[in-house]
């Protein structure tokens, strides 16, 4: 069974909405990417949970909480559960649209040579990252043709030589029989843009790679404004 909307919403359930539902199928259908405003779009998804009755309520109340539609996607279903008229089942039909998000953006990349495919790379680890609580190190180790071999989690928390040791970074890259590797973490600020111990570590790093014949292509910091490349800048 669907979840169910509170009050009023919930009185009215079993006649409220279908003509609305109807014609923002249509839109949906019929419009384009650009067809729904987020919350519709929000409502739209919420429809696979309530069967019945009025999700705009919902769906604006979800993006007021969370800060927006992208913000929502990304919540964990407990976090989902806490905004009130969020059940088990809405919370799991939320998720599935952003773990399907993750996947396609993750095809878009496997098996192509990563530096071909830049952009898609890029918006891959934006959905998989820009919207984490907490800062994660990422390694994406490359084979001769610069197809990804590995993505391997390095560290959780802040970087820097304490917690990411330039040697094990590239040891893992003789382990694994990678050639070439590219850094990727995140900012939970939202501003991508690099610190010193940002700057310091990935000159550790990229020195290693070079004394051991590993190729550091690029250190890439994602936020929610956006995304930064420390080769772009001159900084490897």
């Amino acid at each position: 069974m669907g979840d169910w909307l509170p009050g009023d919403a919930k009185k009215s359930a079993p006649q409220a909405g279908a003509g609305h539902r109807q014609r923002l199928r249509q839109r949906l259908l019929n419009g384009g990417a650009e067809a729904l405003a987020d919350y519709e779009l929000l409502e739209f998804l919420l429809f696979a949970a309530i069967r019945q009755g009025d999700t705009k309520p919902l769906a604006k109340d979800l993006i007021a909480h969370f800060g927006s539609f992208s913000a929502v996607l990304a919540a964990d279903p407990q976090a989902l559960r806490q905004v009130h008229g969020m059940g088990e089942a809405s919370a799991a039909a939320l998720h599935a649209a952003a773990l399907a998000a993750r996947r396609m953006a993750r095809g878009a990349v496997q098996d192509r040579p990563v530096l071909g495919s830049w952009q898609a790379l890029l918006d891959y680890l934006s959905i998989d990252m820009a919207h984490l609580t907490h800062e994660r190190v990422r390694g994406l180790y490359l084979d001769t043709q610069n197809r990804l071999i590995l993505d391997h989690l390095l560290a959780e928390g802040s970087v820097d030589e304490a917690a990411i040791h330039p040697r094990e970074v590239i040891r893992k890259a003789f382990d694994i029989g990678a050639t070439a590797l590219i850094l990727v973490h995140n900012h939970p600020s939202g501003n991508p843009e690099p610190s010193r111990a940002d700057i310091a570590i990935t000159a550790r790093i990229a020195e290693a790679g070079r004394l051991l014949g590993v190729t550091v292509h690029d250190h890439v910091i994602i936020g929610r404004e956006g995304n930064v490349s420390l080769r772009a800048k001159g900084l490897i």
